[in-house]
């Protein structure tokens, strides 16, 4: 009996320790604290910036000039060569002007610029060019390339030039033998070159209507198809010829002699007389065919295509260095 009422009183003791748990009594902070394990805090890590997309680099375009438009007057040797092909689309992208360009014979572009009728020259025919500037028509003439005069013919070369001494020789054999040559006779700095030597030969096949001597009337490159055509001889910048070499059965038969030297310049058209022309273009043009940015520009020109310089910057050069009076 006594066994009973123990296991009654612990049993009772049971029921009212599950009757107050089961009335929510709740655990004091401190023992919460006690069981339950300390939080820590997850750490920071604030995200990597990524830094914005760099605008592309654009090369500033040109600012349009007020008067865009403006004349170049030049030789055909400079057109037909290739050179103006680089040159002026580099020069209109760095200065915004437009630049139209009329490629004649130095002598039809002398001309234009005595008439105003264009704003800037690049001419290679010296003695005329100082005949230019004499007169007025020309305000300001800079020195800015060469390269040289080469006679070519028939790889048959019947007057045999390949052997003659001197430039002059070479055309005293061409008459001598009545070999048919092709001049441009149109007063080119070209055709100016070859009266010369002509007449420093003291022969004037023009004069005496030779009837080997043909005048084409006509530029450079054309002038060399036609010589080609009739296996003659002709005289050609070298520029020009090896720009067309691949359609031509021409070789050079006569080079090397220093009364060859061909010479570029490039000459600013009197605004004074001439008030229309382009003056801020003309001034730009000149400027540009003298830095020393173009100067590179035409000592590499042809170098890839032909294994040589077709052109032989000159703006840090004087007339006197190169030979001309």
């Amino acid at each position: 009996m006594k066994y009973r009422s123990i296991q009654f009183f612990f049993s009772l003791v049971v029921i009212l320790l599950l009757a107050l748990t089961a009335c929510g009594t709740t655990t004091t902070p401190a023992l919460v604290a006690t069981i339950l394990p300390t939080s820590v805090p997850p750490t920071s890590i604030p995200p990597t910036p990524i830094p914005p997309t760099p605008a592309a680099i654009v090369e500033p375009a040109a600012t349009k000039p007020a008067n865009p438009s403006m004349i170049l007057a030049t030789t055909t040797s400079t057109q037909d060569s290739g050179l103006l092909d680089v040159l002026v689309p580099d020069f209109e992208a760095k200065t915004g002007f437009s630049v139209k360009v009329v490629a004649v014979g130095s002598g039809a572009a002398l001309t234009m610029g005595q008439q105003g009728n264009a704003d800037v020259l690049l001419v290679h025919s010296p003695a005329a060019e100082k005949t230019f500037m004499e007169g007025g028509f020309g305000t300001d003439r800079r020195l800015v390339m060469h390269n040289d005069f080469i006679l070519v013919g028939p790889s048959s070369d019947p007057a045999g030039i390949k052997t003659a001494a001197t430039a002059l020789d070479a055309f005293q054999k061409i008459a001598t033998a009545s070999a048919q040559f092709i001049s441009r006779g149109d007063k080119s700095g070209t055709n100016a070159m070859e009266l010369s030597l002509w007449k420093s030969a003291k022969l004037d096949p023009a004069g005496i209507n030779a009837p080997w001597y043909i005048q084409s009337g006509q530029g450079m490159g054309a002038t060399l198809t036609i010589a080609s055509q009739k296996s003659a001889y002709t005289l050609s910048d070298r520029a020009t010829y090896l720009a067309n070499k691949a359609n031509l059965s021409l070789e050079i038969l006569y080079q090397g002699d220093n009364a060859l030297l061909n010479v570029y310049h490039v000459i600013i058209v009197n605004h004074e007389k001439w008030p229309n022309t382009n003056l801020d273009g003309a001034t730009a043009f000149a400027n540009y065919m003298v830095s020393p940015e173009t100067q590179t520009l035409i000592g590499g020109y042809g170098l890839e295509k032909y294994g040589q310089q077709l052109f032989i910057p000159d703006a840090t050069k004087t007339d006197a260095e190169l030979g001309l009076k």
